[in-house]
């Protein structure tokens, strides 16, 4: 007589394997950026006070919604080195414009600057898909566009005072409490959450793994990845409202913001290249950098190295995603193999 005797197999590992399926490719940033808030509480006792908190996500609203633009333009196959510039000449346009029209309307200045930098992404976005100037070369193109006007405008000291109720955006609290920064990131990244979840978050998807494919399946691949670049521009001029609000006029208000937003997309495990990729984690990458800034400057540690922090994070990330994508396809086609059959 033969006694089988069955095994149940706990039920935690399963749990855990759908939780990190759930978490996708953002898992790594996540766990860092928990690390990272850690190792602040640790280094300072009052980083979690809420004036102290909130402050810090203050900083960082701005670099958040950079990566949630440059995000829709990544996972499209396309790098948007435009988005500092953006943020230079919206905080110098709008102290400008206050300086010929004070009693101007906070919101009506807002939302100028928002089609400004819609209508330079849209630039952008034709340039890249009709004139078939590959984006890196376009942006770049229109970041030294920009610098240059503003510091031809301005002759390098930008003049105008920001009024107190456009600053308020930035600077200010709803409630007495809770800053505006907040809902901004809220509402933006509920915006791309929902976008990404949408058919044109799926086309974008699409044509970034593959433009060939995306063609063939009926995508129109020039108007997705132009507005992607439209959507890019217009997050930048939303954090050049909080950028002045937070700092003032700065003719170096943007700079370098650009290739920040970049390292917080490939931080948050966003494939350059295009095809792959969560906006959620792009904006947890955001925080983690401004996090890990937070503790090289609580540490003593030079600013000038967050350039080079940034530069390993890039190389790294690049690295990582190339190699392991090769085996992520084999796994792929592995498993749309029926059990038991072979490929021809």
């Amino acid at each position: 007589m033969t006694t089988t005797t069955t095994t149940t197999e706990s039920p935690i590992p399963n749990t855990a394997v759908r939780a990190v399926r759930r978490l996708g490719t953002g898992a790594p940033v996540y766990a860092l950026l928990v690390v990272l808030l850690a190792a602040l509480a640790i280094t300072d006792p009052g980083f979690y006070e809420p004036d102290s908190f909130l402050a810090f996500v203050k900083r960082a609203a701005p670099l958040v919604i950079l990566a949630a633009g440059q995000y829709l333009v990544i996972v499209s196959g396309g790098f948007d080195l435009s988005v500092g510039a953006v943020v230079t000449a919206g905080v110098v346009a709008g102290a400008e414009f206050y300086g010929s029209y004070p009693d101007a309307h906070w919101l009506l200045v807002t939302a100028g600057l928002l089609v400004a930098g819609a209508v330079v992404g849209l630039a952008n976005g034709l340039i890249t898909t009709r004139l078939r100037v590959p984006s890196f070369i376009t942006t770049l193109g229109m970041m030294l566009i920009l610098e240059g006007a503003v510091f031809y405008w301005t002759g390098g000291s930008p003049q105008g005072v920001l009024p107190q109720s456009f600053r308020e955006f930035g600077r200010g609290t709803a409630g007495g409490w809770l800053p505006w920064a907040v809902p901004a990131c809220v509402v933006v990244g509920a915006a791309a959450v929902w976008l990404m979840r949408s058919d044109f978050g799926r086309t974008l998807l699409a044509t970034g793994d593959s433009e060939r494919a995306a063609n063939l399946a009926g995508v129109r691949v020039p108007r997705v990845r132009t507005l992607a670049f439209v959507l890019s521009g217009a997050a930048a001029a939303l954090a050049a409202v909080l950028v002045a609000g937070f700092s003032g006029v700065s003719a170096q208000a943007g700079r370098g913001l650009e290739f920040e937003a970049i390292t917080a997309v490939v931080l948050g495990g966003v494939l350059l290249g295009g095809g792959r990729g969560s906006v959620v984690a792009a904006m947890a990458g955001a925080f983690s950098l401004q996090a890990l800034f937070t503790l090289l400057n609580l540490q003593g540690i030079s600013g000038a190295l967050e350039s080079t922090v940034q530069g390993v994070i890039v190389i790294a990330a690049v690295g990582l995603g190339a190699t392991g994508r090769p085996g992520l396809n084999r796994l792929r086609r592995h498993r749309s193999q029926p059990s038991g059959g072979t490929s021809s």
